[in-house]
């Protein structure tokens, strides 16, 4: 069995990466490992920390890159730079694949996040089978927003969490109303996702339903 996980970014560390030659770093690949990210680097650092007190085979891997905009930056945060540590016992010699195999694990927790937001954080009833259902419509629900997010949103809604969502999307200033034996929808115009919103309706009937 195999592992990749993250480790603690101390001062000791971040001394260390900050200190690091140039030709160390090499760049990172996305998480499909299709394209070069031009926004990030990764470096292997086994030989500059101790690690004595892992397993042996251990290795340790440190990324950066830069904040996304108007990001909160930490002391960690050396010359402009983002940085994260991982380590592993993985042999690969491809250290651009074993961090976008880490990568992949914060997509998970990002889920999880997102079902706690959705109610799996707070339990209604001390009835176990009440709770269970909860926790069923959670799951339809995260598979709701999930398979929307994929298929009919796009730019910043397509990757926004349950909150944004609840706010630009579910909770859109409209008004339902039937006329001419048909119904629609309408929403107002100063609504800031308006456009957003019809587009994704507009997805929704080019979509072919496959039995």
């Amino acid at each position: 069995m195999r592992f990749v996980i993250g480790h603690r970014l101390d001062t000791r560390i971040a001394a260390i990466l900050a200190g690091l030659p140039a030709h160390r770093w090499a760049p990172a690949i996305t998480a499909d490992g299709a394209e070069v990210r031009e926004d990030a680097e990764i470096a292997e650092i086994t030989d500059l920390v101790d690690l004595s007190c892992w397993p042996d085979g251990m290795r340790m891997i440190a990324r950066r890159e830069d904040p996304h905009p108007g990001a909160q930056l930490t002391f960690t945060d050396v010359d402009g730079h983002r940085f994260q540590v991982l380590v592993t016992d993985c042999a690969d010699d491809d250290i651009a694949y074993l961090e976008a195999l880490y990568r992949g694990r914060g997509r998970v927790e990002r889920r999880i996040c997102d079902a706690k937001d959705t109610g799996m954080a707070k339990l209604p009833s001390s009835s176990f089978a009440i709770n269970q259902a909860w926790l069923t419509l959670v799951a339809i629900t995260q598979d709701l927003l999930a398979w929307t997010q994929l298929l009919i949103l796009d730019d910043d809604l397509a990757k926004a969490e349950p909150k944004r969502l609840r706010y630009c999307l579910l909770h859109i200033a409209a008004q339902f109303v039937r006329s001419g034996r048909r119904n629609r929808l309408r929403i107002a115009d100063a609504w800031p996702w308006a456009s957003q919103i019809v587009e994704a309706f507009n997805r929704v009937d080019t979509i072919t339903l496959r039995c």
